[in-house]
């Protein structure tokens, strides 16, 4: 797969929203904004009969739908606009990337795109004030940006601390509406741009934000016993580097919540497999929508590859574990999770999957996508 994924959660983020039917909507789009040379903003109008559907939490994702060479193709994007705002997500185009590239750079304003209702979990408590620090890099920055202006904005006792790690300073996205923040929160925003590839003033802004520079940076402007919630969004790398120094520092694991766009230093390649018909099946039955499908399917493909062929609706996105968007939990029988990147270890307790990289095992499997 070659388009931007978003979306995993973190440890002990917060309740999930009950699921949504997954049902796509053709929106036009109301603006696209150049950020930089490869990326934009692409704002959606929502109409007033889908206003409740398209409501979002600050860190929230859209998945957007598209047809390409007549294969059904999903990539999840986060959104960048602030609670209460009509949605709107950023975008990097990613190099041969089908999806991204059209929408950075041939989409227009009055064109249509198909669009599924807000989803994740990778959102703040906007009723409790708090100190808020937030990890990003690259096209990271797209769910910080809703999730510090909404904290900002909801309570004048919360603060936001932001690193942010780019290559240069022309490829920070959002830098204008960053800039702006600052200016209207000057006492409770602080914003530390770090540039890979390019000298900074200060030796500490300069490089790339590993977990040595991350140790410094957090030692020099955070006191961590008042840290409310760390929030980490970006490569893996940069993640796992600021796990790694967050439990150094002693920080509780349910204070700290992540989100992946890629898996590895590549984007994660979608497999489109065709269901083999030779060896060993299972019963599978899929709830979804109060509706029961139970089917034979092979135990050598993905649950939701095998069972979307009898169940075309079922919801996915990047079908790389990195989304959580094919979330369901196991009720009857037992399955193989090969790869998460997205469920939280209390949600795989609880009998969770992720159905795109999950395979049958028992004679008999019940996943249910309605709990």
């Amino acid at each position: 797969m070659e388009d931007l994924l978003a979306p995993g959660t973190a440890a002990s983020a917060p309740v999930r929203r009950p699921r949504r039917r997954p049902a796509f909507h053709a929106l036009k789009v109301a603006a696209v904004q150049h950020l930089c040379d490869d990326a934009a903003a692409v704002s959606f109008d929502i109409p007033a009969g889908l206003a409740e559907e398209f409501a979002f939490a600050p860190g929230q994702s859209l998945t957007l739908r598209r047809e390409i060479d007549g294969r059904d193709e999903r990539r999840s994007y986060s959104i960048c606009s602030p609670a209460g705002a009509d949605p709107r997500i950023g975008v990097r185009v990613v190099p041969g990337g089908l999806f991204s590239s059209w929408l950075v750079n041939e989409v227009k304003p009055g064109d249509t795109v198909e669009v599924m209702a807000p989803t994740g979990a990778f959102t703040p408590d906007l009723s409790t004030p708090g100190h808020h620090v937030l990890i990003a890099a690259g096209s990271g920055i797209t769910p910080m940006l809703s999730i510090a202006e909404s904290v900002l904005a909801a309570d004048d006792r919360s603060r936001v601390t932001l690193f942010y790690g780019n290559r240069r300073t022309d490829s920070v996205m959002f830098a204008d509406e960053l800039a702006d923040l600052k200016d209207l929160y000057p006492a409770r925003f602080q914003l530390a741009h770090v540039l890979s590839r390019e000298p900074r003033e200060a030796e500490l802004l300069t490089g790339r934000l590993d977990a040595g520079r991350l140790s410094a940076l957090i030692d020099g402007l955070v006191d961590v016993s008042e840290a409310d919630h760390w929030w980490l969004c970006g490569p893996h790398g940069m993640v796992l580097d600021a796990q790694k120094v967050l439990a150094d520092l002693g920080v509780p694991g349910e204070r700290v919540h992540q989100e992946l766009f890629f898996a590895g230093e590549e984007p994660v390649a979608v497999r489109h497999e065709e269901p083999r018909t030779d060896g060993p099946v299972s019963q599978v039955t899929v709830i979804l929508d109060g509706r029961s499908t139970t089917s034979a399917l092979p135990r050598q493909v993905t649950i939701l590859d095998s069972a979307a062929r009898v169940r075309p609706d079922l919801p996915f996105a990047c079908k790389g574990g990195v989304c959580g968007t094919c979330r369901a939990r196991v009720t009857e029988g037992e399955a193989d999770m090969r790869r998460n990147y997205a469920l939280e270890p209390a949600e795989v307790d609880a009998g969770y999957v992720l159905t795109c990289q999950s395979y049958p095992v028992s004679d008999s499997l019940t996943v249910d996508f309605d709990t």
